[in-house]
């Protein structure tokens, strides 16, 4: 059970005056936000006082970028809205490593932000505490919209406003920010008693559709990759009707991972680095890519060139035929693969062939390929260990992977089962890991389902959110933490060697990961690589947080994107 302490809260004031932010904190309430994430600061005090007076949970993180990675986590685990309050300036800026990873992915955010009172804004430097020339400009690149709130009785449609923005197709982070004296004057406004949001609409245009489906049912070789957006758009059903109706062999990136069933006959699972996978979906005819653009990792490092027409599905027009031209559908993606499966005919084609082998053969002899590659290359410990780990891990526990060789390796090879991956694939930055699977496991229990989360780091970036355990033992929070210790940044070594035969400012000085945890109260345990599995299912039968450390050099299978 997480400890929801009433003293992480700020005591209140004393007073029954209301003031703007009792505004906040009753309009977050009344669109149904139970937990707010983030670190108290001088300019946003009138935020924690009013939250003194409402329902609000505080989870209070110890490093503002893990808070935004805490609020990521939360919404990706339960589908709802993280929330995150801040202070200015430097509390501000600290969380944008963490805001970038929720708009690369679409995670849905309010972010309230204070800000100087209303005399220091605009041209002037006034010299105040934490001031900036333009705060919001500094979210311009990590957040959907930016807005500077001015009065308080704006405060209540703003927040509906972000939160509306914020569920809407392409789903992000959304910034509002409201000055310190907005925050702390008393107001006549009367308390908020009722606040809607509904995501905007998003469907696909019907002449696209059927254009689609006219591609489709004279395609002799469809396929499809399932990114991130097929997960956000919830269209799970409908992807696996419209790949048993067409026979098409589907492949899931890494935020896509899950998206499709790892077993199903025409699942190629997630192996999307692999050639073998990458001339498969050259060959097809007809490619569907769903909420994905085709990017760095999804095109094998850029050497993707499809010989078939592509139908592109994503919320974000932006994405669309931003690597490869094709019909590009600006929708939802589970309003647009609902409709696709609606028009489509079923079967579209029995008789279904890749050059005289079945789309279930070609499956079939695909992942045996990519096996055998694996098997050729000396990675008997790295597939043993990704093995363990899937064994230890119940069917339907939620999983965080910081940006690690474990990662990279769970990108390709792991079967989420019943649960749900995630990882930092949007912006790709470290320390994701802990905090994320902290936000989760606090939104697992505040929705009604309290459970266990893994949280999976390299001993480069879990230094970036070390300081979390002290948050992860106030809250008594069900994680446990993987950190598995290589000495240093292991991929950049692994990569600076491949390039230049040698790694230069990869080795890492770092502390004694259990006596650390166990300084901050939290059991830990150091094993061997071969000893995982049993670590972890102690640590999940366990209480509140606690940390196993595997000391050992894990190697990434060989880059086909280099072959020949």
């Amino acid at each position: 059970m997480i400890d929801f302490d009433p003293g992480t809260a700020a005591p209140t004031k004393g007073t029954s005056q209301r003031n703007g932010g009792d505004l906040v904190v009753e309009t977050l309430e009344a669109l149904g936000a139970k937990t707010v994430f983030g670190i108290p600061g001088q300019h946003a005090l009138g935020l924690f006082d009013a939250m003194g007076r409402g329902n609000l949970h505080f989870v209070s993180s110890r490093v503002e970028n893990n808070s935004a990675f805490a609020a990521d986590g939360y919404s990706r685990a339960t589908g709802e809205v993280g929330v995150l309050f801040l202070s200015t300036g430097p509390g501000a800026l600290t969380s944008l490593a963490g805001l970038q990873e929720a708009y690369a992915t679409g995670v849905p955010m309010v972010v309230v932000a204070s800000q100087i009172p209303l005399e220091g804004l605009g041209a002037r430097r006034k010299g105040m505490l934490h001031q900036l020339d333009d705060q919001k400009a500094s979210a311009a690149n990590v957040t959907k919209s930016q807005r500077l709130i001015q009065h308080a009785s704006g405060i209540p449609s703003a927040i509906q406003d972000a939160w509306t923005e914020a569920i809407s197709s392409p789903q992000g982070p959304v910034w509002l920010e409201i000055p310190q004296n907005v925050l702390l004057d008393p107001i006549m406004v009367p308390p908020v008693e009722d606040a809607l949001a509904e995501a905007a609409d998003n469907p696909p245009r019907v002449e696209l559709v059927r254009e689609a489906v006219k591609w489709l049912s004279t395609a002799e070789r469809p396929a499809i990759i399932a990114g991130g957006g097929t997960r956000r758009g919830r269209a799970e059903k409908s992807l696996l009707s419209i790949a048993e109706k067409l026979r098409a062999p589907v492949i899931c990136t890494p935020g896509g991972n899950g998206a499709f069933p790892w077993t199903h006959e025409l699942s190629l699972q997630s192996w999307i680095e692999d050639r073998h996978m990458t001339d498969l979906l050259e060959d097809a005819d007809v490619l569907i890519v769903i909420g994905s653009s085709l990017g760095e990792v999804t095109s094998n490092y850029f050497t993707f060139a499809p010989r078939g027409r592509i139908i592109q599905i994503d919320a974000e027009p932006r994405v669309l035929e931003s690597n490869s031209p094709g019909l590009g559908i600006r929708a939802d993606a589970g309003q647009a693969l609902a409709a696709l499966d609606e028009a489509l005919i079923a079967p579209v084609d029995t008789t279904r062939s890749w050059h005289g082998t079945t789309p279930e053969d070609l499956v079939k002899e695909s992942l045996a390929k990519v096996k055998a590659r694996l098997e050729s290359q000396d990675l008997g410990k790295e597939l043993k260990f990704m093995s363990d780990i899937r064994e230890a891990v119940p069917a339907d526990m939620q999983t965080f992977w910081d940006m690690t060789i474990s990662a990279y390796w769970g990108w390709s090879c792991w079967d989420a089962r019943q649960g749900q991956f995630h990882s930092a694939q949007g912006a790709g930055g470290l320390g994701y890991g802990f905090p994320a699977a902290i936000g989760g496991a606090v939104g697992l229990e505040t929705v009604g389902k309290p459970s266990r989360v893994l949280a999976v780091s390299g001993d480069g970036s879990s230094m970036y959110s070390i300081s979390e355990l002290a948050t992860a033992k106030q809250h008594n929070i069900p994680v446990t933490w993987l950190i598995v210790d290589d000495g240093g940044y292991g991929i950049l070594r692994e990569y600076m060697v491949g390039a230049f035969g040698k790694a230069t400012a990869t080795e890492l000085a770092r502390p004694d990961f259990v006596k650390l945890a166990e300084a901050f109260g939290v059991p830990a345990t150091r094993v061997a690589p071969e000893d995982v599995a049993d670590a972890l299912k102690a640590g999940f039968a366990a209480d509140g947080p606690n940390v196993v450390v595997v000391e050992t050099l894990l190697k990434m299978f060989g880059p086909t994107h280099l072959d020949d």
